[in-house]
C-alpha cells in the first residue's frame, strides 16, 4: 500500500528532519510544503511585493515559475530556474514567510500542487495544514510538537550550524510570534485534527520520533496487506 503520511506541527518541532528520516526508512518521497511557501516569500521580497497585499501575492504565486524535487533526502526548490534551497531557512525568509503564509490567495495556488505531488501515495508530507487542508484523507496523520523552549533551542542551533548568529532570546520571541500567527489564519490554521496521533518530541531525540512514526506506518501497511 502506497501510504500518504501527513505530519503537522508548530515551527521548530522537528517536522522536516523527522519527515525526511521517515521517508528514507520507508522508501517514500519527502514533501516539504513549507519550503514552497518560503521560496515564494523569497520571490516576493526580491520583487518588492508588499507582504501585506494578499491579492498581489496571489498573482505572483500564479505567475512565477517554481519547481521542487527531492534529492537524496533534501527538498530542493527553484524559482525562475534559480535554486533557492540554501536561503529557505535564513532569518529574513523566516520573517517574510510568517506573513506570506497567511495569504489565502497564495495557499489556494500551492495546495492543489501539493495534493497532486502526494496523489500517488508513497509520500511523507509535512507542514502546518497537511492533515486538515492538504491531505485530510491521508492514511497516517501525525501532530508533531515540543515545548516552545525546546523548539527555540533547536531553531537557534540550526542557525548556529549555518553560521547565522542570532541571540537565543530573539529566536524564542520570533517563534512565539510565529505560533500566534499560525493559530490566527483564516484558512490553513494550525490545528490537531481529531484522528492525528500526537507525538511530543520534548525530551526525546528526533530519531526516536522517526521510529515511532515509521512503526505506525508499517503497522498500517501490514494491516492493509493482511485484509
Amino acid at each position: 500500500m502506497r501510504l500518504r503520511v501527513a505530519i503537522d506541527g508548530p515551527a521548530g518541532a522537528g517536522k522536516s528532519t523527522v519527515a525526511r528520516m521517515v521517508a528514507s526508512r520507508l522508501g517514500f518521497i519527502y514533501l516539504d510544503t513549507g519550503a514552497m511557501y518560503r521560496a515564494l516569500a523569497i520571490a516576493a521580497v526580491e520583487r518588492g511585493i508588499p507582504l501585506d497585499d494578499p491579492e498581489r501575492l496571489g498573482q505572483m504565486a500564479r505567475s512565477v515559475k517554481m519547481r521542487a524535487a527531492e534529492d537524496q533526502g533534501v527538498f530542493r526548490v527553484w524559482v525562475e530556474d534559480e535554486e533557492v534551497t540554501g536561503r529557505l531557512r535564513d532569518p529574513d525568509t523566516d520573517r517574510a514567510v510568517k506573513v506570506l503564509a497567511m495569504a489565502r490567495p497564495v495557499r489556494e495556488v500551492l495546495v492543489p500542487i501539493q495534493r497532486e505531488i502526494a496523489g500517488q501515495g508513497g509520500v511523507v508530507a509535512e507542514g502546518r495544514d497537511i492533515t486538515s487542508v492538504v491531505l485530510p484523507d491521508a492514511e497516517v496523520k501525525v501532530f508533531l510538537t515540543a515545548n516552545v523552549r525546546e523548539r527555540a533551542r533547536r531553531r537557534w542551533q540550526e542557525l548556529q550550524d549555518k553560521g547565522v548568529y542570532v541571540p537565543w532570546e530573539e529566536v524564542l520571541v520570533e517563534l512565539k510570534e510565529r505560533d500566534e500567527k499560525d493559530l490566527e489564519r483564516d484558512w490553513g490554521r494550525l490545528v490537531k485534527v481529531e484522528d492525528a496521533v500526537l507525538v511530543d518530541t520534548s525530551g526525546k531525540t528526533l530519531r526516536e520520533a522517526c521510529v515511532e512514526i515509521a512503526r505506525m506506518c508499517e503497522a498500517r501497511m501490514s494491516c492493509s496487506t493482511g485484509s
